[in-house]
């Protein structure tokens, strides 16, 4: 149920403090090492060079660039989310910290294979994919 409460109520209960002053910290880094989302960009781009290679047809030109644009844009664009203002001291984790320490997740900490893994499998899946689409179109 809801209930109604006046100004003056609240204003007698509430704790009216002053604003802060300082910019809380913020990191902007997706902590994981930059290679992890060089290998994704490649496997992802790799799909539509397999596609484009295989499947070249004067009519998906343009389909394969705007794919292109946008799997550049959707990782460009994160990319220099992390170099905007204000400065933060946050900075991707180095791959020799991520073997040795790991990476907290939600449920638990995870070893550096077991996140790369988590990481890349569906891009992986799905340059395989784009390789065996090819190699039945091929044999077809």
């Amino acid at each position: 149920m809801s209930k109604h409460f006046t100004r003056e109520f609240v204003a007698e209960q509430a704790a009216i403090v002053a604003a802060p002053k300082t910019m809380p910290e913020t990191d902007r880094s997706f902590e994981l090492p930059k290679g992890l989302y060089i290998a994704t960009v490649g496997l992802y781009l790799g799909f539509l060079a397999v596609m484009a290679a295989g499947l070249s047809t004067p009519g998906l030109i343009i389909p394969m660039v705007i794919f292109t644009l946008f799997i550049v844009a959707g990782f460009g664009l994160p990319a220099l989310w992390t170099r905007i203002g204000p400065e933060h001291r946050g900075r991707n984790m180095s791959w020799a910290k991520l073997v040795s320490q790991g990476i907290v997740t939600h449920t638990g900490r995870v070893k550096a294979g077991d996140a790369a893994v988590q990481m890349l499998i569906l891009p992986a899946l799905i340059f395989c994919w784009g390789i065996a689409t090819v190699t039945i179109a091929a044999f077809v």
